[in-house]
Formats: C-alpha cells, structure tokens, sequence
C-alpha cells in the first residue's frame, strides 16, 4: 500500500514498485482500508506540506506502524520523526537537486548492494534535527547528518530523498531491497499473470452477461476489450465511431483491423450529425461537450439495438482512478469529452474496467502478453475530440480535409524515418491565421500548421521532441507542396508545463 501526502511523485513511486513485479495500490492518506494479511508493507509518500504547517496531513498509522514494514518517503520520513518523538525544523541545511550519500550503512538491508558516494534526488526545505529514541542514522549527505533512518526494533525506515526519480542513481535497488529483503514479496505479478487473473476474475464477474463496449482505435480501449473477449467471446460486442474527426482513411483501416482481431464490432459512420452540430462552434470547451453528448447519443442509439446487455465496458486505467479518489480531491478540469459517466446510469448498465489498475505502459505490456499487434500497442495517445481539437476556431469539412492531409503526411514521415516509437505522441494543428506566401509567380495567402511532437513516460510532463532538422525540412516541403490550402509550417518546442501537449 502507498499512502499518498500529495507528492507529485506519489505515481511514479507505484510505478516503480511494478517494475520490480509487486502489485501495490495507492490510497490517501486519511482514507484507505485496514490492511490485512496480503499486505505484504506500507510506503509514505512525500508531500508539499511541511510537517511544521498548522493543515499537515496527519494519518493514523495505529494499524500500521510496527505491524508491517513503513517506509516513509520525504515528508513520510520526516512525519514519521516529527510525530514519534523527533524534532524536524527549518534549517540552512535545506537540500534540493543531486546531493551523494557520504555516509551509508552498508550493513542494513535496506542498502544492500550501494556504495558510498551513490547520487540521491533531494527536494526538502525542513531537515531532521533529531531522531525518536531507538532511531539509527543508517545514511548521511555532507550537509543533512540524517538523509536515512532505521528503528532499531520495528521495520520502520525513513530516507529524506526520493529512491523512486530517475536522479537517484540505486534508486531501484533502494526499493528493491525494501520489497524483496524487508517486506519479503514474491516478486511475481506479470503482465501474464495478470491476464490469466483477470480472464479468470471476469468470467466469474460476468457469466453469460452481454457487454457492450465503445472502441476508438487507441491503446486502452483495444487491451480492455481483447480481455474482455478472451472472457465472454462472442458476448462482447464493441461499437467504433466515426466521427469524422478522425485521421485520414482510420476509420476503415481501424474497423478491418478490429475485425482480423476477431472482435464483434459495429461500424458506425456518424460523421455528418458531429460536424453539422459543430458549426459556428470556437470554444474549446463547447467543441468537447457537443462531440461528447453526440458520441453518447449515437452510442445509445446503437447498443439499444442489441438485445440482453447488461454491462458497459470501459478502459478506464489506474491514473484515472487515482485522479477520482485525489488526496486533493478530483480534479477540478476533468475535459469534458471524458465525463461520460452518466451513460451507464441512462442506459441502466453496470460498468466493467478490466484495465482500471493499470498505468498506460503496463497496459501496452499487458497487451503484448496478449499478442495484440504492435500496430495497436505503439499508436500514440489520440483525443476523444480528435480533430476536432486541432483545428483552432471554427471547424469545417473543408479544415478537416487539409488536416488529415497533412497530418498524414507528417506521421507517414515519422513511421518513413524511424521515427514514431520514439515519440510519445504527434499531430499536425491547423491554425486559425493565413500568411502570405509564394508559388511560382503567384502570391498565395493560405493556412498556417504547426507541428507537435513531445516525449514522455505517462503524458503528465513531457518535453517537445528534438526532431532531426532535415525531416521537419521533408515533411513540411511536403506538406505545402501537396496539400493545396497550407503554405506555411512551423514547429511547435513548448514543452508541459507551462504549456499543454493539445493546443485546445
């Protein structure tokens, strides 16, 4: 278990327990279950609080501490101090960035296999002052004399860094060592195993229950609705919408590819509703809301024809469900194409998320384990509004066009160039601006694209990608000689934060 203070680490530490193939689940800190005896140990998270702050997130460990191994993290270390007996100030000796531990207990389980001088990520402004009784300094940094801690009769640890950011060099054998030497895990959920569970688990959920499913050609919703399958076959039946927002010719490659997967699907060409009930429509936010009420709208239409369901599938995965159950709170800009949540309740459906405990790079591992097609696996993430969050302003067929062509062009160049699988995600914008421009001897005043193109590990943070200049050089020679309407392209190296990935 991982008791989030609201660190913006909290998820990244989960993460990092996966890798070493142990399950764990994060739950706030003043709201989460008795543990019970398949908790195998207890992690704190850091926080943006300091222990001294009169609102302090203070948990009740009453059921934990001493009872399972606790290893507090930052200000999980520093609570842990503060509250049983310790002293923790603001101090001079404040850290943040790279700092080496000058002093380590290489005899403690808990740093087996580091040497001395190993690079941690420091990020605290109050330090430990001093420790409860029976407390052991087990790691220093030449400036905080206490960077970790150990209990001497109880399996309580604190470390003043974070083992779970790229920056701290032993990081993963730090955790490794927690969950295998002190926590004693098994070390075995696999994405294979967890495919085997979770069939298991849904066949005894479901029965001969239908289903119906939603499909939009990404990561998530194919991964859920193959498990699904492998489940209750023929008693899924999934619906892919066209809502002529899509890229160009995906609807009908997408739909043939669904269908060699073996899946029951429906095609449903509704383009004209979405883009007619989108004209005069600038707002972002209203663009969002009118393709989200006419995709439930059309979803409703087409289930209702099927006879017997019971279920709505979703691929809602574990970021998801963390943002719903916040320490913080939920989120207060849920996009409005993602609240969906009144079709269940309209439609008088109980709701299935195979993948509801999954990040999205376990869900592409999961799907490996399933022989999905790496053609699948390695899209990049595409917006429940595609397009239609693309084309800044006013959206038209004729807009539509001209960005599917180039848009084409672009990602066509990234597959061309080796390109695609080291990017996160890629698009093509169309602006709502003309420029000038010339072509033979004639004076052009057309549309303006920006291309996008970012890395990332989960989409929470992400640098613009560092494309080589010849390519961009290509593409966007490409793009104004073939597409008739563009004749200027820019590249967009904003990165997030302060700007966002989609530019609506």
């Amino acid at each position: 278990m991982i008791l989030d203070f609201g660190s913006q680490y909290t998820q990244l530490i989960a993460r990092k327990v996966r890798e070493h193939n142990v399950y764990c689940e994060i739950y706030p800190y003043n709201h989460y279950p008795q543990p019970d005896e398949t908790v195998k140990g207890v992690i704190l998270s850091g926080s943006p609080f300091s222990v001294r702050d009169e609102n302090a997130p203070i948990p009740d460990l009453s059921s934990i501490k001493g009872k399972f191994p606790l290893l507090g993290i930052c200000y999980g270390a520093q609570y842990l101090s503060h509250y049983y007996g310790g002293e923790v100030m603001q101090s001079d000796s404040r850290e943040y960035g790279r700092a080496r531990l000058s002093y380590i207990n290489q005899e403690h389980p808990l740093f087996k296999n580091l040497e001395i001088n190993t690079q941690v990520w420091m990020s605290h402004g109050d330090t430990i002052n001093a420790l409860p009784e029976n407390c052991d300094i087990i790691a220093s940094t030449e400036d905080v004399e206490v960077g970790a801690y150990a209990l001497a009769d109880e399996p309580t640890f604190g470390l003043q860094f974070h083992p779970e950011v790229y920056h701290t060099t032993d990081g993963k054998t730090i955790l490794f060592n927690f969950l295998s030497e002190i926590c004693g895990c098994s070390m075995d959920w696999t994405p294979e195993t967890f495919v085997d569970s979770t069939v298991r688990e849904l066949k005894e959920k479901l029965g001969n229950d239908r289903v119906v499913m939603g499909l939009s050609g990404g990561v998530d919703s194919t991964v859920a609705s193959i498990l699904l399958h492998r489940a209750i076959g023929s008693n899924l039946t999934c619906i892919f919408v066209d809502n002529g927002l899509l890229r160009k010719n995906e609807f009908s490659t997408v739909l043939e590819s669904y269908k060699e997967l073996g899946l029951n699907v429906i095609g449903v060409d509704a383009s004209d509703k979405f883009i007619t009930d989108l004209k005069g429509v600038t707002d972002p936010e209203e663009k969002r809301k009118s393709i989200g009420k006419n995709f439930i709208e059309v979803f409703e239409a087409e289930a209702g024809k099927l006879e017997g369901v019971k279920w709505l599938g979703q691929g809602t995965i574990y970021p998801d469900v963390i943002e719903s159950v916040s320490v913080n709170g939920p989120s207060v800009t849920i996009k409005s194409h993602h609240n969906v949540g009144g079709l269940p309740e309209k439609m008088h459906l109980k709701v299935v998320e195979p993948l509801r405990l999954l990040f999205k790079d376990e869900v592409r591992r999961v799907g490996k384990a399933l022989d999905i097609d790496s053609s699948f696996l390695k899209r990049h993430p595409f917006p429940g509004p595609g397009l239609g969050i693309r084309i800044l302003g006013e959206i038209s067929r004729e807009k539509i066009r001209l960005l599917q062509e180039a848009d084409d062009i672009y990602i066509q160049a990234l597959h061309r160039h080796g390109l695609y699988d080291t990017i996160w995600q890629a698009g093509a914008i169309l602006l709502p601006v003309q420029s000038v421009g010339v072509m033979g001897d004639e004076r052009t005043y057309e549309y303006v694209v920006a291309l996008r193109a970012v890395t990332s590990t989960d989409g929470m943070t992400a640098d613009w990608g560092h494309l080589p200049h010849e390519v961009l050089s290509k593409v966007s020679n490409d793009i104004i000689n073939k597409v008739r309407g563009i004749n200027r392209v820019v590249y967009d190296i904003s990165s997030k934060p302060p700007a966002t990935i989609e530019w609506e």
